[in-house]
């Protein structure tokens, strides 16, 4: 009788099994806040017992923590919990924008879009073009892992190539570049409103935009495509060869022609298509300054026409940066997607009266429950955070001991998105985390004279990175299951080895990107400045 030599576990299945246990070790989210929320109160008094201080960096006054133990601190929790949740800056900006992009989904008509785009592309460019749709699609959330991923997988196998390569270029773009896009999605103003929160930390009345890392994202989109696209073929690829393509057995395999848009849907991406252009003139109408515009080129200044009624979008200073065209950028693609969403519903009969549109509205909605109980209990964790004036305590003595180390500014953030990255592994949530780390290194940084926007955009590179092999991702276990459908055997083992090559280089070429960005002082988003100065204290 022979006996089985037991398989010796690589270092890497020993790591992966590691932070699989310890994110399965952490409580839900909201659970975790909530925790957080009662160790404030407790560090609050533990720091006023202790007597710590520091001067302020801004007024010189000497701050001292705020303790929430007293009877005071006591009246404050129970008047003010209501607000926390309602007054919280990211809730109201993702509800608003939710809405108009339900109706979109609701209708059908992002699902065409990512199907026309997918099926559109000539053979040899299906991988660049799967990975620039996955990205394209985190601005309707979750509707790339649920409709792009197994979509990868069937035009991959009508093209004779393994469909398991089709669906890791998808899951790369769409977890992967989770922070690069051509447009605004609505995790942008959630992470900003996190970011405008912590940095009133330092300063009360600094504003961070939605569009704060909109240049960066811009640029990163051809950037993470690239990269992708050489991944899959050049490291993934040999892995899945074509001469091992599955056939199609699965009954939930519908061939890649059944994907193709209708009649009824070509309609509607008509009519969407008119609609999208006539908003988009409008929006251009009144965002363009009345007295026309002016730029320099080839060392020459030209001056653009007036337009007659233009600027109606515009303040009385007529900047474009400062005005409420941007300032209510949510409101925008709220309006994108209400209109371009009834106007396809309408063209491919998907919307009949305004109880469709309605239903889309409410389904957007009622997905956000679990968001909402998460909001409650980070919203008073920041709340707390915030009035006992720890979190400006510790970003002066962080800040100091930074500065003490006397690290570069490029090498400094890089150390940053590394720390991010590996803190992803255990945590999933982007709007989670950042509501953690946000308030201790946006201040902590605005001290060592970096914006609150460019801290958040090294943030977003090295949560985006880690996605793709974080079994605490939220989808990580359905995107198993696509994989099985292919691979029988497939696990947690067969997803992170597939998927770690692009998190690797991901994090090399975008933490690059994002080191030459500094370096060439670029901005990374309207009105969004590199450094933060600081106000000088009073003389005296």
């Amino acid at each position: 009788m022979t006996q089985t030599t037991p398989t010796k576990r690589s270092a890497m299945d020993r790591f992966l099994t590691i932070v699989e246990r310890g994110g399965n070790a952490l409580p839900h989210p909201a659970t975790l806040f909530a925790l957080l929320a009662l160790g404030v109160v407790i560090a609050s008094w533990l720091a006023s017992m202790a007597g710590l201080s520091v001067a302020h960096p801004s007024t010189g006054e000497i701050v001292t923590p705020v303790n929430l133990l007293s009877i005071e601190g006591l009246h404050r929790i129970l008047t003010q919990t209501v607000t926390n949740f309602t007054g919280f800056a990211p809730l109201g900006v993702v509800l608003v924008a939710l809405i108009g992009i339900g109706v979109a989904e609701h209708s059908g008509l992002i699902g065409a879009s990512l199907r026309l785009l997918v099926l559109a592309a000539p053979k040899h460019l299906l991988t660049p073009v799967l990975v620039f749709a996955g990205v394209m699609s985190n601005m309707a959330s979750e509707i790339g892992y649920v409709l792009l991923v197994p979509l990868g997988a069937l035009i991959f196998i009508s093209a004779g190539r393994h469909p398991i390569l089709g669906m890791a270029a998808v899951f790369a773009g769409v977890s992967g570049g989770y922070s690069a896009n051509l447009l605004i999605g609505t995790i942008d103003p959630l992470l900003s409103g996190l970011s405008q929160e912590a940095a009133r930390i330092v300063d009360p009345n600094y504003t961070v935009s939605p569009l704060a890392n909109w240049y960066f994202m811009i640029a990163s989109t051809p950037v993470i495509t690239l990269l992708g696209w050489f991944v899959t073929e050049r490291i993934v690829g040999p892995r899945f060869p074509d001469s091992e393509v599955p056939p199609l057995t699965l009954a939930a395999d519908a061939k890649p022609d059944d994907q193709r848009l209708s009649p009824a849907e070509k309609r509607g991406m008509r009519y969407a298509t008119w609609t999208v252009l006539a908003f988009s003139a409008l929006v251009f109408w009144g965002g363009y300054p009345a007295a026309g515009a002016s730029f320099e080129l080839f060392g020459s200044v030209w001056q653009l026409p007036a337009i007659p009624g233009s600027g109606f979008l515009l303040d009385e200073r007529q900047d474009v940066l400062r005005s409420p065209l941007l300032s209510g950028v949510v409101v925008i693609i709220f309006l994108y997607g209400l209109l371009a969403g009834i106007a396809f519903g309408v063209g491919a009969g998907t919307i009949k009266s305004d109880n469709d549109v309605l239903k889309g509205m409410a389904a957007s909605m009622s997905t956000l429950g679990g968001y909402l109980v998460l909001v409650f209990f980070a919203a008073q964790f920041v709340s707390y955070f915030n009035w006992t004036q720890l979190g400006l305590i510790f970003a002066v003595e962080g800040a100091d001991a930074l500065k003490s180390l006397g690290l570069p500014t490029i090498p400094l953030f890089i150390c940053f998105i590394l720390l991010t990255a590996v803190v992803n592994l255990f945590m999933g949530s982007a709007s989670a985390k950042w509501a953690l780390m946000a308030p201790v290194f946006i201040p902590m940084f605005m001290l060592l004279g970096y914006s609150p926007e460019m801290t958040q955009v090294a943030y977003r590179v090295g949560d985006s990175v880690t996605n793709i092999i974080s079994p605490m991702m939220s989808y990580f276990a359905l995107i198993i299951a696509f994989f099985q459908r292919y691979e029988p055997k497939a696990g947690i083992g067969t997803l992170v080895s597939t998927m770690l090559p692009y998190s690797v280089v991901f994090l090399i070429g975008w933490s690059a990107m994002f080191g030459i960005w500094i370096w060439l002082e670029l901005p990374i988003g309207p009105d969004s400045p590199l450094q933060y100065l600081p106000a000088a204290p009073p003389a005296g």
